[in-house]
């Protein structure tokens, strides 16, 4: 079997804790650094300056690993993405986990679909309270398509008329999404599996994660993150 890890946000590779004078290890190098490595990772980011970063450290503390940089936005460069992806063949499966994770709901649900063709687990941040709770009024203007791409599909703003009266915006849009993965033939993910992380300082909401499989194994694994994780942003610590 090939494992591949893609990292559609992947940054510079470290990153610097406002206001607590701690550099932290990002995405990319934590998932270079657990013990039983993938067989290929993919690292894509919008700034041309972090990927010349990260392809540094790479460099520097994982010479041997297979990497594939992509320079520009997810969205625009989802195909180049996904020609790094190795083939599967009856000898080979391709094995991937794409792991996604932007500070508002700028990717496309066109852009998951697509990676989805392939055999992939999807790690999802779900930007809903720090983007979508704090810009309802916009995102309900039918002229604004932030939400209809997101969600892949325009028909959601019927239904959430029908329902903000008994339900707030971050979870309508959470199972609306979790419906779309379901589409594409991902198991069934309610609301209560998804980890809400909170802020550090103020202990308000900011985003939900969420696993998507077509795998049940990958759950009962959800679940021990569910089981053993904290609310707060420590959580990736």
């Amino acid at each position: 079997m090939h494992r591949v890890y893609i990292d559609l946000f992947s940054g510079p590779g470290q990153a610097f804790v406002q206001g607590s004078g701690k550099l932290l290890w990002g995405s990319p190098i934590l998932a270079l650094s657990v013990q039983d490595k993938f067989d290929k990772y993919i690292f894509c980011d919008s700034s041309a300056s972090y990927v010349d970063a990260l392809r540094k450290r790479v460099d520097l503390l994982f010479p041997t690993v297979d990497v594939s940089y992509v320079v520009g936005d997810c969205n625009e460069k989802v195909e180049e993405v996904c020609r790094h992806i190795p083939k599967a063949s009856k000898d080979n499966t391709v094995l991937s986990f794409c792991f996604v994770d932007p500070f508002n709901l700028r990717v496309k649900f066109s852009t998951i679909r697509r990676i989805a063709d392939y055999f992939v687990d999807f790690l999802v941040l779900l930007a809903l309270h720090m983007d979508a709770n704090r810009n309802v009024r916009l995102y309900t203007n039918p002229k604004n398509r932030r939400i209809d791409d997101f969600l892949g599909q325009s028909e959601w703003r019927s239904r959430w008329s029908c329902l903000k009266g008994d339900m707030e915006f971050p979870r309508f849009l959470a199972e609306e999404y979790a419906q779309q993965m379901q589409t594409l033939g991902y198991l069934s993910v309610p609301f209560h599996r998804m980890k809400q992380i909170r802020s550090d300082e103020r202990n308000l909401p900011l985003y939900h994660l969420a696993l998507f499989s077509r795998n049940e194994l990958a759950g009962k694994y959800w679940d021990q993150v569910l089981k053993y994780s904290t609310p707060q942003r420590g959580f990736w610590d």
